[in-house]
């Protein structure tokens, strides 16, 4: 499925753990110092400089190459999303972002933060930063460069940009938690064929 942003509510909760997903449109970078900038920016009552209702959040500290006056990726891929978890339900909360884009998942509070604010975790494969980079098409600009590149907010046009895996959906439903709940059904057994 394609889907481009900003993002609806609508569009959100129709999607399924399972469901594959591409994105056009623009998606803004984020990881623990842009996190924690932005929820400063809340405390003290001021706007971010971009409106991310809607919006892509994308857990990614991208390699970005200045030539002339542009911006060019040279490589984009995800970066472990648990560095965020702490942050991310009230991010949620404050700034209506209705897709995270990570490695790894994230906790049940942020779960439960996405469901009541309809907003779904796309997992993307790490170690596909290059093919990250070539699905982006422009880079529209930056915020926050003093927190150096891989920390800055950048807002990257994007094409075609997956495939994503719907990992965590607005309904409450988690693909980690599914493994979880299986690996832990198994182990009695698996002990037993182990011997301890």
């Amino acid at each position: 499925m394609r889907l481009r942003t900003p993002l609806s509510e609508e569009d959100v909760r129709s999607l399924k753990v399972g469901d594959k997903v591409a994105l056009d449109g623009v998606l803004y970078t984020g990881r623990d110092e842009m996190h924690i900038r932005a929820l400063e920016y809340a405390k003290e009552g001021r706007k971010l400089p971009i409106d991310l209702s809607g919006g892509a959040l994308y857990h990614c500290g991208p390699i970005v190459k200045k030539d002339g006056s542009k911006w060019r990726v040279i490589a984009a891929g995800p970066t472990t999303s648990g560095r965020m978890d702490s942050m991310e339900p009230e991010f949620i909360r404050h700034f209506g972002v209705r897709a995270i884009i990570g490695k790894g998942g994230m906790s049940q509070a942020t779960v439960d933060a996405m469901k009541e604010h309809g907003c779904v975790y796309l997992a993307f494969t790490g170690g596909a930063a290059v093919l990250a980079a070539e699905r982006v098409t422009d880079v529209k600009g930056v915020e926050w460069l003093d927190l150096g590149m891989p920390e800055a907010m950048w807002a990257l046009e994007v094409e075609e940009f997956g495939p994503l895996i719907v990992a965590m959906d607005a309904n409450g439903d988690s693909l980690y938690k599914r493994v979880d709940e299986e690996v832990a059904g198994n182990l009695p057994r698996v002990r037993k064929m182990i011997g301890i």
